[in-house]
């Protein structure tokens, strides 16, 4: 009987261990590798057509801008920017919609009102306080249209405008100035 000596660092169930662990690290490694290539792919694309445009635009423009400057470094041109005064939009809507029956129909139109201005923040100061004279006059305007005289973005627009003369009417009897430039509509039913 022969008795084979086995050092106990070389047992087959460690050498099985340490493979074991070794396929996984470069499993591991592959799939990382992988991943980061096809990251690369899906969010750099090398391979779109932009960037093959831009590979053939690129010399052009390089050789175009040397030959301008005779091999000196390009210089970036500045340009002026003309000053004009920005004028501030200030809105104001509504909070409540308003709603009226329509003239010669049992059709009602519900409509969230806003308004905007150009002038100072008074103008707004003065819509809020103004808030209940300004919602009656606009009920009274909306009950002077039919439903035929709201149809399409023309009719809106009609209305827009009628609204925007009685709301700055109303204010330049009590405040001296209207101000109120535009009348927008955030919602608008017509049933």
């Amino acid at each position: 009987m022969s008795v084979e000596i086995v050092d106990p660092a070389m047992r087959p169930g460690k050498m099985r261990r340490l493979f074991g662990l070794l396929g996984k690290l470069i499993l591991a490694a592959t799939l990382a590798g992988g991943g980061f290539a096809a990251g690369y792919v899906y969010f750099a694309n090398p391979f779109s057509p932009t960037q093959d445009m831009l590979r053939l635009i690129e010399p052009e423009q390089a050789a175009e801008a040397e030959a301008a400057t005779d091999g000196e470094m390009p210089v970036k041109q500045v340009k002026e920017m003309p000053e004009t005064d920005l004028f501030v939009t200030s809105y104001f809507t509504f909070p409540e919609p308003l709603t009226s029956n329509l003239r010669e129909s049992k059709t009602f139109l519900q409509v969230q009102v806003g308004v905007s201005t150009q002038y100072d923040a008074q103008v707004i100061t003065n819509v809020e306080t103004h808030k209940l004279a300004l919602q009656s006059d606009m009920l009274a305007v909306m009950a002077t249209f039919t439903a035929e005289d709201l149809a399409g973005t023309a009719g809106r627009q009609r209305l827009a405008d009628a609204l925007k003369d009685a709301v700055n009417e109303r204010l330049e009897k009590l405040e001296g100035f209207g101000g109120v430039e535009d009348v927008f509509f955030p919602s608008f039913m017509m049933q």
